[in-house]
C-alpha cells in the first residue's frame, strides 16, 4: 500500500507552484529590464562571426545549451553543442578559428568549463559568458558577458537550477532572435529547414501547388449573367470576367449572383460588368498559402484569383485546397 505524500502545514500545493511561476517572472522581467550593450554586442560578434556558434555547459546549463544551440540553427545561425569535458578528450576536433563561443554557467567557476577556456583562446574563439557572476573567471575571460543576475532560486533550498535556467533557456532565444532579424531570414527560409510535418506544409505550401489552372471559369466582359451562372456552377462558386486582350476585369461569385437574383426581376440578363467587383482581391503564384488563407479569412472570400509577377492571369485558388493541403 502506498503511503500518501506529506503535506507542509500551510502550504498549499497550488500555491507553492504559483510561487515558483511568479519568481521565474519577475527573473524573466528584470532580465528584460536589464538587457543592454552587452547583449547588442553579442548579437553582432555572432552576426560578423565566419564560422559557428559552440554552446558549452555543464548538467543543467547543458541541457539548456543543446536547446540554445539547436534554436540557433533552426533560426539560420549555425550552432553546435560542445560538451566541456568531451572536449578536451578530442571533440575540440570541431571548434575554428571563426567560431563564437557561448558559454553557460551561473556560477561562472564551473571547473570542467573553466578546463575549456584557454583551449578556445588558443584556436582564437571569442566567447560570450552567461553568468551570474561579473567577478567570476569565467566572466574575466569572456569578450562579452550576458548577467543572468544573481536572483533567488525557484527552489525552496536556493540550489537547484530553476530560476536561473528560465532566464538563461531565454536570453538564449532572444539571441537566436535578434539575430534571425539581423540575417533577414525569412519565413522561406525557416520552410527550408523544417521540410517535415504541419509545420513544413504550412511553410512550404505555395499558391502554385494548389491553384487550379486549366480551364480558367473566365466569361468575357460582353457575357450577361446568364454566361457567367454556368461559370459559377461548374467551377465552384467563382466566375473571372476578363477583357478583349485577356485581362482580369473583375469577378463575379455565388454571392454576387444571389444578391442579385434577390432585387432584379431579370437577373440573368443583367450583363457581368454590372454585377462584377471590379477590383478583386488577388493571390500571387509564388506566396505562401498560409498568407492567402489569412486573407480569405478576414475578407470572407471562398476563391481568388491567382495572378503570376506580371500581373496575368494564371489561375484560381480556393480555401478549401489550401485547407487541405496543410497550408494552415
Amino acid at each position: 500500500m502506498s503511503t500518501p505524500l506529506s503535506v507542509e502545514p500551510g502550504l498549499d500545493i497550488i500555491a507553492r507552484g504559483r510561487r515558483v511561476l511568479e519568481l521565474e517572472r519577475d527573473a524573466l522581467t528584470a532580465a528584460a529590464a536589464s538587457l543592454g550593450s552587452d547583449f547588442e554586442r553579442a548579437v553582432q560578434l555572432i552576426a560578423r562571426s565566419t564560422g559557428r556558434v559552440i554552446v558549452a555547459g555543464v548538467g543543467k546549463s547543458g541541457l539548456i545549451g543543446r536547446k540554445i544551440a539547436a534554436t540557433l540553427t533552426s533560426t539560420g545561425t549555425p550552432a553546435m553543442f560542445l560538451h566541456p569535458v568531451e572536449s578536451v578528450h578530442g571533440d575540440l576536433g570541431i571548434v575554428g578559428p571563426g567560431d563564437v563561443a557561448i558559454l553557460l554557467s551561473k556560477s561562472g567557476e564551473t571547473t570542467e568549463l573553466l578546463g575549456l577556456i584557454d583551449a578556445l583562446a588558443r584556436l582564437g574563439v571569442q566567447m560570450i559568458a552567461m553568468t551570474a557572476d561579473r567577478t567570476s573567471r569565467l566572466a574575466r575571460h569572456a569578450d562579452v558577458v550576458l548577467d543572468l543576475g544573481t536572483r533567488e532560486e525557484a527552489c525552496p533550498h536556493d540550489l537547484a537550477p530553476t530560476t536561473s535556467t528560465t532566464v538563461t533557456l531565454a536570453l538564449g532565444d532572444a539571441l537566436a532572435v535578434a539575430l534571425l532579424q539581423e540575417r533577414g531570414f525569412r519565413a522561406e527560409d525557416f520552410a527550408r529547414l523544417h521540410p517535415g510535418g504541419a509545420l513544413g506544409r504550412k511553410l512550404l505550401t505555395r499558391v502554385r501547388d494548389v491553384m487550379e489552372s486549366a480551364p480558367l471559369p473566365t466569361v468575357p466582359h460582353t457575357a450577361t449573367m446568364r454566361d457567367a451562372t454556368v461559370r459559377l456552377a461548374g467551377r465552384r462558386g467563382i466566375a473571372i470576367v476578363i477583357d478583349a486582350t485577356g485581362a482580369m476585369c473583375g469577378v463575379v461569385t455565388a454571392g454576387d449572383l444571389a444578391r442579385l437574383l434577390e432585387r432584379e426581376p431579370d437577373a440573368l440578363g443583367v450583363p457581368v460588368t454590372r454585377v462584377m467587383t471590379a477590383k478583386p482581391r488577388v493571390a500571387r503564384d509564388d506566396e505562401l498559402g498560409s498568407a492567402v488563407v489569412h486573407r480569405m479569412e478576414t475578407h470572407g472570400i471562398m476563391a481568388m484569383p491567382v495572378l503570376d509577377a506580371h500581373d496575368v492571369l494564371v489561375g484560381v485558388v480556393h480555401l478549401h485546397d489550401l485547407m487541405r493541403a496543410g497550408a494552415v
